[in-house]
């Protein structure tokens, strides 16, 4: 889909250099879940809207309906994904590309399916296809995923664990990070999807290596000149020098020296148990974490509905809020929209940063 872009404001009747807003892609993520309702919520605020342009891809007929249940009023252009019309210069501010093949799906609420791991799944990789593309030729500059069901993805034949996994492969990227933007606290994590018990098999010193060296990169790109990072131990107490484990002295440290060799203030291993107090009193801009429930534990305590998750180190911006598919709450109007509006804000900010002026 090609979008015109109007020039911005003029000064002193002349015309400004041209430049124009992010056009940022979302996909509805699983039709069962609240991803409709979130989506539909945070677009109709129309602070949201001033930041970018916005494309949907998902399910008309579920947005309207979450819109009716919310008295909202309908506010997109909808256009069949499939359609030769999306080749056209449109102009609107809203559009949701619908996929309304997977129209039966509004009688299978509240529960895994295999047509909502296929339709999510198919969202993705059109956005991530129209990520890829030039902006003049139906190209977007970031993409939003609302959540996802990791049980309708395997249902599905889907063998990726989560958004993360997938958009590594679909990118070819060999570097990426799991992490969390939030108003108290960063967080990148080592692993991710992964068991406990296999933490052994997979924490490596390149793998602690990245997070701190992404996460460092990430933090300069939020304006952050000189960031302080953060490194947890995996044992308690950080192994206090090797009673409980040797993964601080053979993995993190080194991992920590290489950092600093490179120019990064990274500091630690620190226990677990303190290392996330110090940071939200503001020692620390950003905590690397070594598993998933060590970082998003503190993250989703402190600020559940505006934490955001960014993949660091692909080619393109994706934000994406940091809940789940809620099903229990579906159809009710009570899903809250905070941590999609802060994905949002997040991809246009790091958007804006890629499209600049006089593109």
């Amino acid at each position: 889909m090609a979008v015109t872009h109007r020039p911005e404001n003029t000064e002193n009747g002349e015309a400004s250099p041209a430049r124009r807003k992010p056009v940022i892609g979302i996909t509805m993520g699983d039709p069962a879940g609240i991803g409709p309702e979130v989506v539909v919520k945070a677009l109709a605020d129309p602070e949201i809207r001033s930041l970018a342009r916005f494309v949907v891809f998902g399910m008309n007929e579920l947005m309207a309906y979450a819109a009716d249940l919310a008295e909202i009023d309908p506010f997109w252009w909808r256009i069949q994904h499939d359609s030769p019309r999306t080749e056209f210069s449109l102009t609107h501010d809203i559009v949701v590309l619908d996929y309304d093949e997977y129209s039966q799906l509004g009688s299978a609420m509240h529960k895994p399916t295999r047509q909502g791991g296929q339709s999510s799944l198919t969202f993705i990789d059109d956005a991530i296809a129209a990520a890829a593309r030039p902006i003049e030729d139906a190209g977007i500059d970031a993409v939003v995923t609302a959540p996802i069901c990791k049980e309708s993805w395997h249902l599905a034949g889907c063998k990726f664990p989560g958004h993360t996994e997938l958009f590594a492969q679909r990118t070819r990227t060999k570097r990426v990070v799991m992490a969390f933007e939030s108003p108290k606290l960063r967080v990148a994590l080592a692993t991710v999807h992964t068991p406990l018990m296999d933490l052994r098999n997979l924490l490596t010193i390149g793998a602690v290596y990245d997070p701190i060296d992404l996460g460092d990169k990430f933090c300069k790109r939020l304006g952050i000149e000189k960031p302080r990072i953060a490194v947890a131990g995996l044992n308690p107490h950080a192994s206090e020098n090797g009673r409980f484990g040797d993964e601080e002295t053979r993995i993190i440290t080194p991992a920590i020296e290489a950092a600093k060799s490179h120019g990064i203030d990274a500091r630690g291993p620190f226990p677990g148990d303190t290392v996330f107090n110090a940071a939200v009193a503001g020692k620390y801009d950003m905590v690397v974490a070594m598993y998933h429930d060590q970082g998003l534990i503190p993250v989703k305590l402190l600020a559940f509905d505006q934490a955001v998750n960014v993949t660091l180190g692909l080619p393109i911006v994706r934000t994406s809020p940091d809940h789940g598919t809620a099903f229990d709450i579906v159809g009710k109007n009570l899903a809250d929209p905070g941590s999609l509006k802060a994905a949002i804000r997040l991809a246009a900010k790091l958007a804006g940063q890629k499209v600049g002026s006089g593109v």
